[in-house]
């Protein structure tokens, strides 16, 4: 499915992303090591177990930036100009190896650009593992397209 454009957007409305994610070990470490983020509560089996979680987490940033992709087909897919802000992130429930998530867009506003060519656009995006629990939240405000 192409993105909205800004005139398809609604204050208000929430969209499911059907899309899930499986997160697996290979997928943290490669985004740890792309990352250059060696944090041993990522990485690290033995430092991990040690910990109040007991295992290894999944990096915050990864999941974060897994919620945007899977976002990106009913939202901005080839109408976004850019992405302007991430803002009030939160991680208030840890993401382990074999967790699948989903993902749920509430567009929170959106305004014309001062010369009205395009507009501005702010989701409220939530990202849940596969027992509802809330793992991930944030605002992400993107420069979209208008329709010609």
């Amino acid at each position: 499915m192409a993105g909205l454009y800004y005139e398809e957007f609604t204050v208000g409305e929430t969209i499911e992303h059907e899309r899930r994610r499986t997160i697996s070990e290979s997928d943290n470490q490669r985004f740890c090591d792309l990352t250059m983020n060696q944090q041993p509560l990522h990485l690290d089996r033995e430092f991990a177990a040690d910990t109040q979680f007991g295992e290894r987490l999944v990096n915050g940033l990864y999941t974060m930036s897994l919620a945007v992709g899977i976002s990106i087909p009913e939202t901005t897919d080839g109408t976004v100009v850019a992405n302007l802000s991430y803002d009030d992130v939160e991680h208030p429930h840890p993401v382990f190896h074999g967790d699948t998530i989903h993902v749920q867009s509430t567009v929170t506003d959106k305004r014309e650009t001062s010369d009205g060519d395009r507009g501005v656009v702010t989701m409220h995006l939530e990202v849940f593992n596969q027992d509802d629990d809330l793992v991930c939240s944030f605002d992400r405000t993107v420069l979209s397209e208008k329709r010609e």
